[in-house]
């Protein structure tokens, strides 16, 4: 595919639509190259299909499904670890403020070349999940639909989050006091973190919604003799975790339920840990889920609600097409003040809250450490596509807690009675820089 003036109809409309010279180099079938011979990080669209993954889904969503299917092939970068590719497109690629007209005027060459199937996108990548609209079809049951999510996600495979989380099985925001410090020190932090927040005391009960592998349920046993009732979707994080209680001996402090939250019957426990569920909820649940943990507390009793949050609210909620569809289906985010106000509203009294953004970017960059350093076994065991996805995830989260598009918060509240006790939260300010 050329121009009448021979030039490569792909690199006509790389050039057309940047302000300043690639920072990379892109080949591509047609003839195309442009930028440095000599870049460090080197792309290539293989073949006509890998341009129409990207031309019918422009973004993130068509270069994933280009990458995932090896029509867009790259050097430079490690399939664990694509940081370097992400930061050098999110930083130094500059790319012209096009209207409607002008980028279909850019287009228009390549579509015409292609025909009609220049709009019509190649077979999906397997892995892909079905698109909100049709999921939701598919599921009218909400608590079937979030089971649906929470498996498509997390029962990938046990082995293989071993060999990405580390020793720990925490896949949440862990707690850097130094650059230097070391996953597993990091996650024990967190852990500390929140039973310190939440004040666990000995044989006291705890309701950790979300409980993954079991992490904080053990940690909260271990360390501080509380009773611990921890609730997950997921049926492999449900068995994992109770494998880990028994090798550890607290059979008689810590239960793991494969269940949902909301079917939890118990009440009055003194304590609710929720670490990494929130994202899961959906935005117009937030009431009816604060509502809940608010039922299960006894009077004084203390949350920790630890998520991801949006910057702000300015965005939509739901994530970005990659991840809605090959990471967290139907998972959405909100900002720091939305998740306050609903906790209010649903009758908690905050005391504090911590923006820990930093500490996951760091959290990240470990993970894709361990999948890069035990890439052949990660691949042997979930597959090539799925190892891809996590790296892309990974890494391009990291740039977006890096550069502030995502942070992570730590709300704690009480269950302040009517009367304002508030369970004899302390006088003074804790837990500071």
């Amino acid at each position: 595919m050329t121009t009448p003036t021979g030039a490569p109809l792909v690199q006509q409309a790389v050039t057309a639509v940047l302000e300043e010279p690639l920072p990379m180099r892109l080949t591509a079938y047609d003839g195309t190259d442009v930028g440095p011979k000599d870049a460090a990080i080197q792309l290539r669209i293989e073949n006509e299909e890998g341009l129409r993954y990207l031309l019918t889904a422009p973004g993130d969503l068509g270069l994933a499904r280009a990458y995932l299917t090896g029509t867009l092939t790259g050097t430079g970068f490690s399939e664990g670890d694509p940081y370097e590719v992400f930061s050098l497109i999110k930083r130094d690629l500059r790319v012209k403020d096009l209207g409607k007209r002008d980028a279909a005027s850019v287009l228009a060459p390549i579509v015409k070349a292609l025909g009609t199937k220049a709009l019509k996108h190649p077979p999906l990548p397997e892995i892909e999940s079905q698109p909100r609209w049709k999921r939701h079809l598919a599921k009218v049951n909400p608590m079937s639909r979030a089971a649906d999510s929470i498996s498509y996600h997390y029962d990938v495979s046990n082995a293989f989050y071993e060999k990405v989380l580390g020793p720990s099985m925490a896949y949440t925001c862990a707690v850097y006091d130094a650059a230097t410090d070391s996953l597993e020190e990091a996650q024990e932090r967190k852990f500390a973190l929140v039973a310190d927040k939440l004040d666990l005391q000995p044989g006291e009960r705890l309701l950790d919604v979300g409980c993954g592998w079991g992490g904080m349920a053990i940690h909260a046993a271990r360390e501080r003799g509380v009773s611990v009732l921890g609730v997950t979707l997921s049926r492999e994080q449900a068995e994992w975790g109770q494998r880990a209680v028994r090798e550890a001996g607290l059979e008689h402090l810590v239960e793991i339920r494969h269940s949902d939250y909301r079917d939890v019957t118990e009440t009055g426990f003194d304590k609710v840990s929720s670490i990494g569920l929130t994202e899961h909820i959906g935005v117009k649940n937030y009431h009816d889920y604060f509502t809940f943990l608010h039922s299960k507390l006894r009077d004084g009793g203390r949350l920790l609600n630890h998520c991801i949050t949006r910057r702000d609210d300015t965005a939509s909620a739901r994530p970005e097409p990659f991840t809605d569809r090959y990471v967290f289906p139907d998972g959405e985010l909100a900002s720091p003040g939305r998740l306050i106000a609903e906790c209010h509203d649903a009758g908690f009294e905050v005391q504090h809250d911590e923006n820990l953004r930093l500490s996951y970017a760091h959290t990240l960059a470990a993970w894709c450490h361990n999948l890069e350093a035990n890439w052949d076994f990660c691949v042997g065991e979930a597959g090539l596509p799925t190892a891809r996805v996590w790296g892309i995830y990974m890494a391009g989260s990291r740039l977006a807690f890096e550069e502030g598009w995502l942070h992570l918060h730590q709300v704690l509240a009480t269950k302040t009675t009517e009367n304002g006790d508030n369970g004899g939260y302390p006088l003074g300010s804790h837990w500071n820089a």
